[in-house]
């Protein structure tokens, strides 16, 4: 995350930040993950939270990083940063304002998003609202192919698979974002199944939490399902100066080198990072696949 606001969905706007405040206060760390090889981040931001394309757009154009952004709603923390119309609106009306973005581009700017971010409450049942926007995001993906990454933690991750399953759309269509606070079995389910595997928030008391779980999901034979992410940064408007922004370097620093010493090779290591990312977010629909006597 570039920058992310807290405030609601009812206040937040760009007007609550100075764009090159926040330039100034987050190029460093883009720069200094650049310098370590990163060349693209998806940044997972959603709309109502801070998404805003024109500020990656610049900080792309002065550290020369890529940058995704997205369409979506996030629907968890009680619902805190849902706009009015995720109420009003159907899950087909909510698709098609997120298919436009994807058509049109975001607000006027032309910026596309390159996924869908959503997210649901901790809660064992989806709520009605939660459930709404995993029906939207299925259906976007039918429209356009945009891969579906809904942060989830512990939450009813294999309830949103059987509602995708309803619409069509395949396992490989969603990521289980922030997969690690999950438990293991229920994980394990959703990767045969063909989902996408996320283990986020990588930091240094995790570290022992992150190698188990790739361990695990290597040997059950995974890997090639397996995403990594720092979920670092950002700054916060509501915080003098941003707030202390977490740099985007851990993995490289740590994670990596622990993965080597596990016996993980070169070739693995570039998949997490590089191979599994890209065919994750590839931009295709991906239906479910049914046997002939089905």
């Amino acid at each position: 995350h570039v920058l992310v606001d807290f405030v609601g969905a009812e206040l937040v706007s760009p007007d609550r930040y100075n764009r090159a405040e926040v330039l100034a206060a987050v190029t460093p760390h883009i720069e200094a993950a650049r310098d370590m090889g990163m060349q693209l981040m998806v940044e997972c931001t959603p709309a109502f939270i801070g998404r805003d394309p024109l500020l990656l757009r610049e900080l792309s154009e002065r550290t020369g990083v890529q940058f995704v952004t997205n369409t979506g709603l996030y629907g968890a923390v009680n619902d805190k940063f849902l706009p009015a119309y995720a109420w009003e609106e159907t899950a087909q009306e909510l698709a098609d304002r997120w298919s436009a973005e994807f058509q049109d581009g975001i607000e006027g700017t032309g910026i596309k998003p390159g996924f869908i971010k959503s997210a649901v409450d901790r809660d064992a049942d989806l709520s009605a609202v939660d459930a709404k926007l995993v029906r939207a995001a299925a259906l976007t993906h039918l429209a356009t192919g945009l891969t579906i990454a809904v942060h989830t933690g512990p939450g009813p991750g294999l309830a949103q698979l059987d509602i995708l399953a309803e619409h069509g759309v395949d396992p490989s269509a969603w990521i289980w974002v922030h997969a690690q606070g999950a438990r293991d079995e229920d994980v394990l389910i959703a990767a045969e199944r063909g989902a996408w595997i996320s283990l986020d928030g990588v930091r240094p008391r995790s570290l022992d939490r992150h190698l188990a779980l790739c361990q695990k999901l290597k040997d059950a034979g995974y890997w090639d399902q397996v995403l990594l992410s720092h979920d670092a940064g950002w700054f916060d408007p509501a915080k003098p100066g941003g707030g202390e922004i977490r740099g985007y370097t851990l993995i490289f620093e740590q994670m990596l080198p622990r993965l080597r010493a596990a016996g993980f090779s070169e070739e693995e290591l570039r998949r997490v990072l590089s191979v599994n990312p890209a065919k994750a977010l590839t931009i295709a629909v991906r239906e479910l696949k049914t046997s002939p006597s089905e």
